[in-house]
């Protein structure tokens, strides 16, 4: 199965985004990654692109995932570790990073209840997933939705109560810090945390 038409696009445009993005608010994700209950030393960036979250964090450990070779050259020139991968198959194993980010990029994913539950899986006990989006309800973010339709892209935005809804079946605590057009969902791994298996 090829790639999308987003990650195609985001692929063709890696160096125009990096120029026109701006940067990544530190204080909002220092804030999510405080919620933590271990030391946060290894963060993984997931559809991080050019990895304008990563360069915004203090963590020892930054690995920027992402589908689309043109976004992570980009992030390569800025000393950041890169991996290319799908966010519904990370390439790390269970267990093995104390932090997940997944800042303005959700939309793009065609599956957002297995990227989160994919999420869930790399969090070491104790870590979180932090997830930064727009929410559809509100009206800059219906100005959002028209526009990236617009423009070509595959976008479906969750509103802040489906996101968390979706951090929950995940098997994280989640909690709801920030809301507006932009908001936050963060999950936190507990040692008694595991998946809600759904009926079929």
């Amino acid at each position: 199965m090829g790639p999308g038409r987003d990650v195609t696009l985001f692929d063709r445009f890696a160096s125009a985004y990096e120029r026109a993005m701006p940067a990544a608010d530190r204080a909002t994700l220092e804030a999510g990654l405080s919620r933590a209950t271990r030391p946060i030393e290894r963060v993984l960036d997931v559809g991080g692109g050019t990895g304008r979250a990563s360069r915004a964090l203090t963590a020892t450990e930054r690995i920027v995932v992402d589908a689309a070779r043109g976004m992570l050259a980009e992030a390569r020139t800025h000393g950041l570790d890169v991996a290319q991968g799908d966010a519904t198959r990370l390439p790390v194993a269970t267990d093995s990073v104390d932090a997940v980010v997944i800042v303005d990029a959700l939309h793009h994913m065609p599956n957002h209840r297995a990227v989160v539950r994919e999420a869930a899986r790399v969090v070491r006990p104790g870590g979180v997933v932090v997830i930064r989006e727009f929410n559809p309800e509100t009206l800059r973010g219906g100005a959002l939705v028209a526009l990236e339709r617009l423009v070509g892209f595959d976008s479906t935005f969750d509103t802040p109560h489906e996101l968390a809804g979706l951090v929950k079946a995940a098997g994280l605590e989640p909690t709801v810090p920030e809301t507006g057009f932009g908001y936050t969902v963060v999950g936190v791994a507990t040692e008694n945390d595991s998946p809600i298996i759904e009926e079929r």
